[in-house]
């Protein structure tokens, strides 16, 4: 008998694999248009989105489900993710893996809202909740326990921050607007019109009318390009520094967190000599008109009771140092405790219990000392890291311990500004490391009055990676949307002077130890942004929560009349 021929199976074709591709290819456009990478590549974000709209409307116009379409949406979001933030992984691989497919999920939740609102009320409406969902996201994660900001649409243009000068008045939610409104705007210019409204299905992927151009789009896309560029371009030309000047000093110590900072790292210096280090680089440095000095984040790594703080060694040894330098104040970083008593009412949530200390918490914080007379000032950290220093008590047993301060931290919940008695106008917002990326809360302090963003950092985690760059890179923004000076002093990272057109005036090398002075200008005024604080993230919620509603209406009505027809 012969032998039954068994057909081949069909080879998988090109078309099998171009939603990977397309996916890809967003990923690969949004992490090539991101900060580090050479200014003028920014505008890829323009148009990073196209290849992902393009796939999602290829797949529902094959009838693909929603649990397919978010599958490749997802694959987006993780490889831009991982592309972009993989460098989170050398301070912790836990971590790293975590924050990638973590972020990335909830990232997706914007683009199933879009899915299933295109799908119950078609294109015109679906499309255009698109950016409303996303950037009701953005909002949210500026602001919940899991914050991480970090991929925020508008952080996307700092290396090319003459592009988006008006942030002043929109903040770096509206560059997020714009790069979604020019996307948009492009996938319509190569679709027909026609194919978006009916839904029709192409006969060829590569065929019409898959790829047809429509020039009132291409006209409207240019202009969404143009005007707010030309605008930008504008703003800048004719923005001139504001303020009277005031000396500051920024320290770069150079300590390596991994191996020499901490207690129980294998080359620790003791705490006495890393101070000593910093009073060395900054007597080096100083001159007669230097007003304010600017030590990095946990430059004093004991930790410090608060209502005890004079009695220390280091304090005092700083206290005979400033008093040998009258004229000079400094803000530095240290890890404090803060008590409340045994009375639990008086404690906050995040505060721990010991039966020798009662109620306290533990604070990442910025220390004030300024003349011999005045007391010393504290600032708690706010912006707290997660999955490091943010985290709820039931989650405690998970916290990705970094060396130093770890794990539920205090925070405050008011901005304090610092004020450098022997100029008045110099007011300095003591910034800790993260929360220079949240440009809604870098605002309360400028509407608390102050006049100079002091960033105090340790960058030192994510050796040389785009990580600390990018950190770098994102401070340029808060200075355009603040329109304030920043004095920036990192361990191990990158200090610098930023001026209030978001320009790097000055800068260090990376992992060198040293010191940089520089002249900054004390801006009084507040722009639109301050005033008014963050109008469009809110907005956007407002609207997602109007359309999540709609849509599950929608779709329970939907389902109420397949149920009536079969009956």
């Amino acid at each position: 008998m012969a032998p039954v021929a068994v057909p081949a199976t069909p080879a998988k074709g090109w078309a099998y694999w171009l939603p990977s591709l397309l996916a890809l290819l967003s990923a690969s456009l949004l992490w090539a248009g991101w900060p580090v990478h050479p200014g003028p590549l920014a505008l890829l974000l323009l148009v990073a989105w196209v290849p992902y709209l393009l796939l999602e409307q290829y797949l529902t116009q094959r009838g693909a489900s929603g649990w397919k379409v978010w599958r490749y949406g997802y694959l987006t979001l993780m490889l831009w993710n991982l592309f972009t933030t993989y460098w989170v992984s050398f301070s912790t691989l836990g971590g790293g893996i975590a924050a990638v497919v973590c972020n990335a999920l909830m990232m997706s939740a914007a683009l199933a809202a879009f899915y299933h609102t295109k799908k119950r009320f078609g294109p015109t409406l679906g499309y255009l909740s698109l950016p409303i969902y996303w950037i009701a996201f953005e909002q949210l994660h500026l602001h919940w326990f899991l914050t991480w900001p970090w991929l925020t649409l508008g952080n996307g243009f700092a290396s090319a921050n003459y592009l988006v000068q008006w942030y002043e008045y929109t903040g770096f939610l509206g560059g997020s607007v714009w790069l979604w409104a020019v996307n948009l705007l492009v996938f319509f210019a190569i679709r027909s019109r026609k194919s978006i409204i009916e839904n029709e299905a192409p006969a060829s992927p590569w065929g019409k009318p898959f790829f047809t151009f429509n020039p009132r789009f291409a006209i409207a896309a240019l202009a969404a390009i143009i005007l707010p560029v030309g605008l930008s371009l504008l703003i800048g030309s004719r923005y001139q520094e504001k303020g009277p000047s005031a000396e500051v000093l920024v320290v770069q110590p150079n300590v390596d967190p991994f191996l020499e900072k901490f207690e129980g790292t294998p080359n620790f210096i003791p705490h006495a000599e890393q101070l000593e280090r910093l009073l060395t680089l900054t007597a080096q440095h100083l001159t007669p008109q230097t007003r304010l000095v600017l030590w990095p984040e946990t430059s004093l790594d004991e930790t410090y009771f608060e209502n005890t703080i004079e009695t220390y060694p280091n304090i005092v040894r700083l206290r005979q140092w400033l008093a040998a330098h009258p004229g000079v104040e400094l803000v530095t970083g240290l890890t404090t405790v803060g008590q409340y008593g045994p009375d639990k009412g008086k404690a906050s949530p995040t505060a721990r219990f010991r039966d020798d200390l009662g109620y306290y918490d533990l604070f990442n914080a910025a220390l004030h000392l300024g003349g011999t007379n005045t007391p010393a000032g504290f600032y708690h950290k706010s912006r707290l890291v997660p999955g490091v220093e943010g985290v709820p008590p039931w989650l405690s047993v998970f916290v990705i311990d970094l060396g130093g301060s770890a794990g539920g931290l205090g925070s405050q919940p008011e901005r304090t500004v610092f004020q450098v008695a022997a100029v008045p106008a110099l007011r300095v917002a003591p910034v800790i490391c993260y929360e220079s990326v949240y440009g809604d809360f870098v605002g309360d302090y400028v509407a608390n009055g102050a006049t100079l963003i002091g960033i105090i950092t340790n960058d030192g985690w994510w050796s040389d990676s785009p990580g600390h760059s990018q950190h770098l890179q994102y401070a340029t923004l808060r200075a355009i949307e603040t329109r304030r000076d920043v004095a920036r002093s990192a361990n191990t990272g990158i200090s610098a002077f930023i001026n209030q057109k978001g320009e790097i005036t000055q800068q260090t090398g990376w992992w060198v130890k040293t010191a940089s002075r520089a002249p900054v200008h004390l801006n009084t005024e507040q722009t639109f942004y301050v005033r008014h604080g963050e109008l469009i993230g809110p907005a956007c919620q407002a609207l997602a929560v109007l359309l999540l509603l709609g849509t599950a209406t929608a779709a329970v009505v939907g389902r109420k009349r397949v149920v009536t027809s079969l009956n």
